[in-house]
């Protein structure tokens, strides 16, 4: 009696496991299609520039862009570190307090909804 008692801790921390394993690859799917693809992938609100930057970088708005757009970049890590409206048909961004790296921009509507996103990197 004793070895089935034994045992039964050994299956219930494997169905832990694989329900962990589950899980987790399930939230992963969901984060990686958080974002839709742009109806027409030649059509680009932004052009950014240079890349990879050292001093500043340029973001120049497209004709069809909206004046109610917000510009905001993130780190690798994912933490917002510039958040501006894109009211000017250009944006000059000082990069002297961003440190090396990769950095993922994005272009939002007043809902919140990505209009555009990519990335760019930093070489001090």
């Amino acid at each position: 009696m004793g070895k089935k008692f034994k045992i039964y801790p050994d299956i219930m921390k494997i169905f832990y496991i694989i329900i962990s394993i589950i899980l987790l690859l399930t939230v992963q799917v969901r984060s990686q299609n958080r974002f839709a693809p742009s109806p027409d992938p030649e059509i680009k609100n932004i052009k950014f520039y240079p890349n990879p930057a050292i001093s500043v970088i340029n973001f120049d708005f497209q004709k069809k862009y909206d004046k109610t757009y917000l510009l905001q970049i993130y780190n690798f890590l994912g933490k917002k570190v510039y958040e501006a409206p894109a009211a000017d048909q250009k944006a000059v961004i000082n990069l002297s307090d961003f440190f090396r790296g990769i950095y993922i921009f994005q272009l939002k509507d007043q809902s919140g909804k990505i209009v555009e996103s990519g990335k760019f990197q930093v070489t001090k």
